[in-house]
């Protein structure tokens, strides 16, 4: 066993070899410690050191007492030997690149010093920006030699650029923003960007070398008060474009431009000077919105002493002096100076150039002809209709009726050129879609001839090869607004249908899967539309019904409304249903126009003559265009236009609709080889005649009804005489009966042309109708009997001894007759003389009837237990057929003139 001394020495050892062990390992701990802290030290004056650029961090105090810290001192060392190790590959190639780099990305003006090409005015359509343009010259400052070398930035349709100033710098930084705007405008043809320049430190005075430009309307300065304004524009102005490039089927503005191969709407440049502050939140939240989607709608932001940071492509330049600045492009190591601006005077007349050049292209008068393409009929509409209608600073305004904007509302108050406007539009659309890409049905409503020019006249025998339907002076005439809708819808079910047999949707993919097929785009321009919804009656309420249904269906089917009107701010038949104009999404609106735009957007209110509102975004504020109408109705325009269009494509003549005209029995379509007597033309889009069906069966006979004397002879005569055409000669028998003496000349004068023609006539006058049977038989006979109700002083004289009258025996006619062949066409005053001639449910023998100025209310008693919805108007009648009508038809009675 050990002693107890020993074992004392044992643990004194044991705890010395610890504290050995302790001291070793603090020892090294505190070694690492001061090597990661000296590793720390040394990157961080690397960073430091990288961060100034070794010319600053030479002149640095900070960092010249840092250097004297050996380890720090170490790494000073290596990073001058890296930049040396650098700079030796850089110098022999590095500049040379980037000035080819530039050279080929910032061509002409763009990249160019300012002598080749200041003064200049630039050409280029614009279908694509240059990827750069340069903005002055660097050097390395490291470098063992200064070999400058050419900076340039990204701009229009890339990127936004944010400039900073030194104290005392503004100047300089002026003159960048100068050199750069005036390259930009000497790219491009004048016209092509338009530059915003917003100070909020100067009402005048800012970038004074290009004032001129505001001539032009290049150059656009905004009060300094009015941010709000200038923001809330270019929002408006981004969401119209952006719109614009997705009816296109594109993203951006630029997709669009290329496609096309030129720019169809002007780069925006925004130039904002600040003091350095932030924006209040509102204005910099609106900011900060233009920045990220202003570049996809050709929007670029120029930011001086603004605070601006984007979710998008942002360059900065920021001086560390009056002079010298870094660049986002180039780095920190990178020394950056301005190009020498041109002198003032030569800045001011080379943007007085460009504004001129503007001017002059404006100052050539914008006709109706600048409205047509080189070339007729060579656009298709299988995804749209596109056409100028106009030009805002020159530049051609378009209407579009397609997918996303199907139908158009038009609005102005009368002489404010709505009639010019429609006849610009159809003019446009006339001259690039072809008659099998495009069908026009065109409809005014008030009293006047707008679109009668468009079919052939006596005058003019052209007429416009797209037009399918002209009607003119309709105001009376409703039920024609109501026909057109009826074939608007059936159209309509014709192209569903097809199209559900393809197994598609839309129009264009109708016309893909059935390219054999005839499938143009429809539109139905219905001015004073307003007018089918006049009365709280039957065609109101089936126009409104119809109407909705043509606008919610017809875009996807082809077929658009145009819809004109000089207010529509009183039609009740559509308070509460604002299915149609939810459709209308095109928007036109003439001087002074009301309710057509947005409740808040009064564009229309300031506008001057010849002018309009083009708005395809419902109305609303944004989507304003301001367009000049060239004069289209005038002699030598549309009429010119309508003579070449005529004389390229041979198609049908339109049909014709004239309220103000009876139409002539000779032009009926059925009048050649008619299949029953013809009463009239039915108010419908076929313009087809009223046709009777005269089989063998009972009940085939007809009643005309009511005083008005031209109109009753009208009908009497075009029954005669389609009758006449519809036997040859000799091979039917007429009867002619008439008591009244004052119509004895006419009729006398119709019974001579049966008979000229080699008919069988029997004309009776006065007592002789008494003797009014006549023998039946197979051959046919048609009794002619003129006002019926003014016989009955011989009729109801009973002969003995049968003591019968001849009243017995017209009924007895009236009831057999025509299964024999014998069918009587009679003309009674009214309704209640009517029933005394026919008796007690004779009524039954008459299957069908033309009422003229007879109320509606006395017609339901003949009406086979329908209602009669009819108030009387002049040269208009009414046709009801018990085997066929559900309701009547409003007929005109033919003029019958020179008809033989």
């Amino acid at each position: 066993m050990l002693g107890k001394g020993e074992r004392r020495q044992r643990a004194l050892d044991a705890l010395d070899e610890l504290r050995k062990a302790l001291r070793l390992a603090l020892g090294a701990a505190a070694a690492r410690r001061q090597n990661a802290q000296t590793t720390k030290d040394q990157l961080e004056f690397e960073q430091s050191v990288m961060q100034l650029g070794l010319s600053r961090a030479r002149l640095d105090p900070h960092i010249t007492e840092l250097r004297g810290r050996p380890a720090l001192a170490r790494t000073w060392d290596k990073v001058i030997a890296e930049r040396d190790e650098l700079y030796r590959g850089w110098h022999p190639e590095g500049p040379g690149k980037l000035r080819a780099l530039v050279a080929q990305a910032a061509d002409g003006a763009a990249g160019l010093p300012w002598p080749d090409w200041l003064g200049k005015v630039g050409t280029d359509a614009g279908g694509t920006a240059p990827e750069l343009w340069r903005v002055g010259t660097a050097v390395v400052e490291e470098a063992p030699v200064h070999d400058e070398f050419p900076v340039a930035v990204p701009l229009l349709d890339r990127a936004h650029l944010r400039v900073n100033s030194a104290q005392d710098g503004r100047s300089v930084v002026d003159s960048l923003v100068e050199s750069l705007l005036l390259r930009v405008m000497s790219y491009f043809r004048p016209g092509l960007v338009k530059v915003h320049l917003w100070d909020i430190g100067h009402l005048t005075g800012s970038l004074p070398n290009l004032q001129p430009l505001t001539a032009g309307g290049l150059l656009t300065i905004h009060d300094p008060t009015r941010l709000d304004d200038l923001l809330a524009d270019m929002a408006g102005h981004i969401r119209r474009v952006h719109a614009k490039a997705m009816r296109e089927g594109e993203t951006s503005l630029r997709s669009v431009c290329v496609a096309k191969g030129e720019r169809v709407e002007p780069w925006r440049i925004v130039v904002l000077f600040g003091n350095g502050e932030r924006l209040p939140d509102e204005q910099q939240r609106e900011l900060q919105r233009v920045a990220r989607t202003g570049i996809d709608a050709g929007v670029s932001l120029i930011c001086v002493d603004v605070p601006l940071s984007a979710n998008s492509p942002l360059e900065t330049i920021v001086f560390t002096d009056p002079q010298n600045a870094t660049t986002s492009m180039t780095g920190p190591g990178v020394r950056f100076r301005p190009d020498d601006a041109p002198d003032g005077s030569l800045a001011s007349r080379a943007a007085a150039t460009i504004a001129q050049d503007l001017i002059a292209r404006r100052g050539k008068p914008r006709t109706f002809d600048d409205l047509l393409p080189p070339r007729l009929g060579t656009h298709s509409s299988r995804d749209e209709l596109r056409a100028p209608v106009g030009f805002a600073e020159g530049v051609p305004v378009e209407v579009v009726l397609g997918d996303a904007t199907p139908h158009a509302l038009i609005a102005g108050p009368s002489g404010s050129g709505k009639t010019n406007f429609l006849y610009a539009m159809l003019g446009g659309l006339a001259a690039r879609y072809a008659p099998s890409e495009l069908e026009l049905y065109l409809l005014d409503f008030k009293e006047g001839v707008s679109f009668a020019g468009l079919a052939p006249g006596r005058k003019d025998p052209s007429w416009l090869p797209q037009a399918r339907l002209v009607g003119v002076n309709v105001n009376t005439d409703r039920e024609f607004g109501l026909a057109l809708l009826r074939f608007l819808t059936e159209e309509l079910a014709r192209r569903a249908d097809a199209a559900k047999r393809q197994e598609v949707t839309k129009l264009a993919e109708l016309r893909e899967a059935d390219p054999e097929g005839h499938w143009p785009r429809i539109v139905a321009v219905i001015d004073e539309f307003q007018a089918l919804f006049g009365g709280r009656d039957r065609i109101t309420q089936q126009a409104t019904v119809l109407l909705e249904d043509v606008a919610r269906r017809g875009r996807s089917q082809g077929i658009h409304l145009v819809l004109a009107s000089q207010d529509i701010a009183g039609i009740e038949a559509f308070w509460g249903k604002p299915a149609v104009f939810e459709q209308c999404t095109l928007r036109i609106a003439m001087p002074k126009a009301r309710r057509v735009l947005t409740e808040t957007n009064n564009a229309a209110f300031s506008l001057p003559r010849w002018h309009a509102v083009i708005n395809h975004d419902s109305g609303v504020h944004h989507g304003n265009q301001v367009a000049h109408i060239p004069d289209a109705s005038a002699k030598g325009t549309f009429d010119r236009l309508q003579t070449r269009l005529w004389e390229t494509w041979q198609s049908a003549a339109p049909k014709l609709f004239d309220g103000a005209h009876q139409p002539l029995l000779a032009d009926a379509s059925d009048f050649d080889e008619p299949t029953g007597p013809l009463l009239g033309q039915v108010i419908d889009v076929g313009c087809r005649a009223a046709v009777m069906d005269i089989d063998a069966v009972p009940g085939r006979n007809l009643a005309v009804i009511g005083t008005a004397t031209a109109d009753a002879l009208a009908i009497m005569e075009s029954i005669t005489f389609s009758l006449a055409r519809r036997h040859p000669a000799g091979s039917v028998d007429f009867s002619i009966w008439c008591a009244v003496p004052a119509l004895r000349e006419r009729v006398t004068r119709l019974a001579k042309i049966l008979t000229a023609i080699g008919h069988s006539v029997d004309h009776r006058t006065d007592e002789e109708i008494a003797d009014l049977v006549p023998a039946s038989g197979e051959r046919p006979r048609y009794i002619l009997f003129f006002a019926v109700d003014s016989a009955h002083q011989w009729l109801e004289r009973k002969q003995p001894p049968a003591m019968r009258s001849k009243l017995d025996d017209l009924r007895a006619l009236l009831k057999n007759g025509p299964a024999n062949h014998v069918h009587t066409f009679g003309w009674w005053r009214g309704v209640g003389r009517m029933k005394e001639t026919l008796g007690f449910g004779g009524v039954d023998d008459i299957g069908a009837w033309v009422a003229l100025d007879v109320q509606g209310a006395e017609l339901n008693a003949i009406a086979a237990g329908q209602i009669i919805d009819w108030s009387p108007r002049p040269k208009r009648a009414i046709f009801f057929d018990k085997s066929i009508h559900s309701s009547p038809d409003v007929i005109i009675p033919f003029d019958t003139v020179g008809t033989e």
